[in-house]
């Protein structure tokens, strides 16, 4: 089961996702300098912009956490500019530059840019201190929400140089929501204090943060405490978070078991078809959904260079072309293939594999052997945060809701229109069917078009959680196979009950032995149950019951 598989897509995200930051800090910046500047009076001086500018590393970092013990408007205006590389000294002269113009960093008067002046040059380690002093102002920010964001920042990496101005925060907090995460965050940094009473109170304190990183820093002051009294106190917050966690964790594994059980009913529902009801073994199943894939890569090629103000509906788009791509080729390989192999199963078997390794090769030759990236539109990103260590991921949450759409609509069409009428007829008993006028021939390449149209669709999700290349398909067609056959061949119910039940039980396995171990485990269990009910959880009907 690689339907986690890391996506190509992601450098993409953490550009947007930096870009992002990158915003946040610059209003936090500004509205944490008009705050500041209602409150403070100018403290910045030359000596310490020389001092956060010039020398070496560890002077200007020093010099640094000097500044953001007694923070003010021109300090974060001036570590901003340093965060922009917008500084640079002429001897000891110390200059911001933007737009050509230079302005005195103390005062804000602006001066002469010198031809001599030279540009200051942060290295990673300077660059990574001024990002995070610029994420501590966001203590002071007047957005009650930025102002959490950062507590929780300082709560996850405790630095004691931050103390003072997160004293002076909790100082001037009226909000209590955000007061309590503060104190959470002063709690974490005081947990490794030298005075015991302070590491005793922080680890009662923190016994109300029950998040994973949390219980990290109680792990690891554990294994460094020496005090009784303290070890007990860390000891006991340390059983109240695990208890509160362990929720989250069982609640996880349901969650990931269903989510991976409606992948693999989408999988398998084109299967129930062509393999289920007409006895096809569709050994091609997986490229299908791998030219549905492929469908929606297309189309969201086209929505970026000809509507790119429309690129989040792509995906509305891409769910019925990918349907349509892949039922059209099933079509034409019903009429030209399939239709002379019926009630011959091992000679489809061979056939349809040949047809899956010129399918494969075909869509390298058009798109290359690397993996292609999809993007999930701007509504699918992100997720819901119900508990500290669980969130449920939005798209996961749509592919299970799509999952449910496309099984119903299935059911439906099989059970309630003319078309499912005549091709439970066929299915079940072709000469009768024949005998009364049907044509026979016409409801085989519709329904074998049906289940490659819903193999599309499958390859339609599956691109948005996983990687599009030419293998995709060889990563899900045993599963398919495995599912149709323990809820029993041409029973959608038992598709449905057999999907769910491997996924949760992987899942669930997973948390206990580890993947590897899982996938073996519920290997043997199918082996073990075909071997008790080969008919599988529902008995078999359609042509192989015929057969």
């Amino acid at each position: 089961m690689t339907c986690f598989s890391i996506s190509t897509r992601m450098p993409k995200l953490q550009q947007r996702s930096a870009a992002c930051r990158d915003f946040v800090v610059r209003v936090t910046c500004g509205l944490a300098i008009a705050l500041l500047g209602q409150s403070s009076a100018l403290a910045l001086t030359a000596e310490q912009t020389r001092a956060l500018t010039l020398g070496d590393t560890d002077a200007r970092v020093t010099a640094l956490q000097k500044a953001l013990a007694s923070p003010d408007a021109p300090t974060a205006a001036f570590l901003q500019a340093m965060a922009d590389d917008a500084v640079k000294v002429n001897g000891t002269q110390v200059l911001v530059v933007r737009d050509g113009k230079a302005t005195d960093p103390v005062s804000g008067d602006a001066t002469t840019l010198p031809d001599t002046a030279e540009d200051v040059i942060n290295n990673n380690r300077m660059r990574g201190e001024i990002d995070a002093a610029l994420s501590a102002l966001q203590l002071l920010s007047p957005d009650a929400a930025l102002r959490v964001q950062a507590a929780k920042s300082v709560l996850k990496e405790p630095d004691p140089t931050k103390l003072a101005m997160l004293e002076k925060a909790v100082a001037s907090e009226t909000n209590e929501g955000v007061k309590k995460q503060m104190l959470l965050a002063r709690a974490a940094i005081l947990l490794n204090s030298n005075d015991a009473d302070e590491r005793f109170a922080s680890a009662k304190t923190l016994a109300d943060s029950q998040t994973p990183d949390t219980q990290l820093l109680l792990n690891q002051r554990l294994s460094q405490e020496e005090d009784k009294k303290v070890r007990a106190q860390l000891q006991t917050s340390l059983l109240t978070i695990q208890a509160a966690l362990s929720w989250g964790e069982k609640l996880g594994a349901l969650f990931t078991g269903i989510s991976l059980g409606s992948i693999l009913l989408l999988v398998a529902l084109g299967l129930a078809i062509t393999y289920g009801l007409m006895g096809v073994i569709n050994m091609a199943h997986g490229e299908l959904m791998m030219i549905g894939a492929y469908a929606t890569y297309v189309v969201q090629g086209l929505f970026r260079q000809y509507l790119p103000g429309m690129f989040d509906a792509y995906l509305l788009v891409a769910v019925p072309a990918s349907f349509l791509a892949a039922a059209l080729v099933g079509a034409v390989l019903e009429r030209l293939v399939l239709r002379h192999l019926y009630g011959r199963p091992l000679e489809t078997l061979l056939a349809t594999w040949g047809i899956s390794l010129v399918l494969m090769q075909g869509v390298r030759s058009i798109f290359g052997a690397q993996n292609v990236g999809v993007e999930n539109p701007s509504w699918m990103s992100g997720g819901v945060q119900l508990l500290a260590n669980l969130s449920l991921p939005y798209n996961r949450l749509i592919i299970i809701g799509f999952a449910v759409f496309v099984l119903v609509g299935m059911t439906l069409l099989i059970s309630k229109t003319r078309l499912g009428l005549f091709v439970r007829g066929v299915t079940q008993n072709r000469p009768m069917a024949s005998a009364l006028g049907v044509n026979t021939a016409r409801i085989d390449t519709y329904a074998f078009s049906l289940g490659c149209g819903i193999a599309g669709l499958a390859g339609c999700a599956l691109s948005q959680i996983g990687n599009v290349g030419p293998d995709l398909g060889q990563n899900y067609i045993v599963d398919a196979f495995m599912v149709v056959v323990l809820g029993g061949v041409g029973q959608l119910a038992g598709t449905v009950y057999a999907a769910m039940g491997l996924g949760l039980m992987n899942k669930l396995l997973e948390g206990v032995a580890g993947a590897v171990l899982a996938k073996i485990a519920v290997l043997v269990f199918i082996i073990v149950f075909i071997q008790k009910r080969p008919q599988g959880i529902f008995a078999m009907k359609g042509r192989s019951a015929e057969a």
